[in-house]
């Protein structure tokens, strides 16, 4: 019943493919519509006849299974939600409960992978396609010891093409709004290759069929993953349209599946491609109570903290007396891992994120739209390539950057660089250390982190008032 690699089909959904008239005609439609689905994907064997039983044990069984792992009524009858839920387009694999692998349980039996995308749809620019499969990948990549890498040509582990109609794999598409795309689990060859249907509109947001999320799904299925019942997992069979894709986050589901073929990433002694903090030794994954814990980026969002560090942050809040602790993708896909700086401006509802020459603007869980922006557009010169900390002071609407034993301000009010800057750290804020990995604006006071400490800054007594660990917010 399965073919080829247990072909896993994507699909959008639609108001209804069985437009039909009168009630009886309609009746013997949702009889077929319900026998195909279950013969399809929850291993139903019968005939017409025997499917049209109402008392049959088996039937209500069956569909009863079936409401339960989509998150149905298990009323084991055919209801209006169930029909509608088995009208809509889905993936073409039986269904399976929680986290699955495919039969057999197929793995990479390698942590590096190489993935090459063969050809272009002319529906957005190849920069923006290579962006999708790009973030696509770093999803999987953050929570496994697997690691990626491009090719141009050759033969890849994951070939990445789009293809409408027959594409020689005996697995055709079906034109716009129907299947979006087939991924085949690990192994050699047509094995872990991913298909994208080019008769959809594919976009970058959610006006179309979203590149991104679409690929990421593929890309589970292309390391091993099945169909997860969770209606908030990645590798749930149907296809989500988020409003705000921004949104989305790998779910724990997700995670456990993954981590359950390949195990959590790694202890790593490696520095990020383009290092701008030290990394622990040790555990990939910084401990809040190391006494030599140091921070990437710290900002406050919406009445909140965040203490960003390499590919994670803490996020402490004063209704949740524990510290959360999350990758910075699962809320942020699209951003980068070790930050340089981060601040908040909060007459505008916005918090920019630095790493390198370039920044982020983010409000809630979206990144807003023509971002990266070049850090030269805020007036620095071009000898400054990163930013080493930032603050925004809410009341004077005046923001601090802070780089090397030298900073800047900017004026919000006018967007503009202040005249007269840079200026000597020394000078305007004395005790504090000249290297600021980090500021915090709170309760009056600047709090300046350099390494394991940081400096309580009296702005009015222009003098430091305490010296504490770092991770005194962290509740250690």
């Amino acid at each position: 019943m399965m073919h080829l690699a247990f072909l896993v089909l994507l699909c959008l959904p639609v108001c209804s493919a069985y437009p039909l008239s009168g009630a009886a005609k309609q009746e013997d439609s949702n009889s077929d519509l319900a026998q195909q689905y279950l013969e399809n994907y929850y291993n139903l064997k019968t005939d017409v006849k025997q499917f049209r039983r109402k008392e049959s044990n088996l039937i209500v069984k069956k569909i009863q299974q079936m409401q339960k792992f989509l998150g149905l009524a298990a009323t084991g009858k055919l209801d209006s939600d169930t029909l509608e839920v088995m009208r809509k387009p889905r993936c073409g694999v039986p269904d399976v409960g929680h986290f699955h692998t495919f039969p057999g349980i197929p793995k990479w039996r390698k942590t590096h992978l190489t993935y090459r995308i063969v050809n272009y749809t002319l529906d957005l620019p190849r920069d923006a396609v290579d962006s999708a499969i790009e973030k696509a990948v770093k999803v999987w990549e953050e929570v496994t010891p697997l690691t990626f890498s491009r090719l141009y040509e050759g033969e890849a582990d994951i070939m990445i093409s789009f293809a409408v109609k027959e594409h020689g794999d005996f697995y055709s598409f079906d034109g716009s709004g129907h299947s979006l795309a087939h991924a085949y689990p690990p192994g050699p060859g047509l094995y872990g290759d991913i298909h994208f249907d080019d008769d959809e509109n594919w976009t970058e947001d959610a006006s179309g069929t979203n590149l991104f999320l679409v690929a990421a799904h593929e890309l589970g299925h292309s390391l091993g993953l099945f169909h997860s019942a969770n209606t908030e997992a990645l590798m749930y069979p149907l296809y989500n349209s988020f409003t705000e894709l921004t949104r989305f986050r790998l779910s724990q589901d997700d995670v456990n599946g993954i981590q359950s073929l390949y195990g959590p990433p790694p202890a790593s002694t490696e520095e990020p491609l383009v290092p701008t903090k030290s990394v622990p030794s040790g555990s990939r994954t910084p401990a809040k109570c190391d006494p030599a814990l140091s921070f990437d980026a710290i900002s406050t969002l919406r009445g909140e903290y965040l203490f960003f560090k390499d590919r994670y942050f803490w996020r402490r809040s004063h209704w949740n007396s524990e510290p959360e602790f999350h990758l910075i993708s699962t809320f942020w896909p699209s951003l980068p891992s070790y930050l340089d700086a981060a601040y908040e401006v909060n007459s505008r509802d916005t918090v920019f994120i630095f790493k390198g020459n370039e920044f982020w603007a983010i409000r809630g869980n979206e990144v807003q739209a023509g971002y990266p922006r070049g850090i030269h557009t805020l007036g620095f010169p071009p000898t400054i390539r990163k930013i080493d900390a930032a603050v925004s002071d809410k009341e004077k609407k005046k923001t601090y950057f802070f780089v090397e034993d030298k900073y800047w301000r900017f004026d919000e009010n006018s967007q503009s660089m202040e005249q007269g800057f840079p200026r000597l750290i020394a000078d305007d804020f004395p005790g504090v250390e000249p290297k600021v990995d980090a500021v915090l604006q709170a309760f009056g006071f600047f709090y300046f982190f350099s390494g394991s400490s940081q400096f309580e800054f009296d702005p009015n007594a222009r003098m430091v008032t305490r010296i504490l660990k770092s991770n005194s917010w962290l509740h250690c």
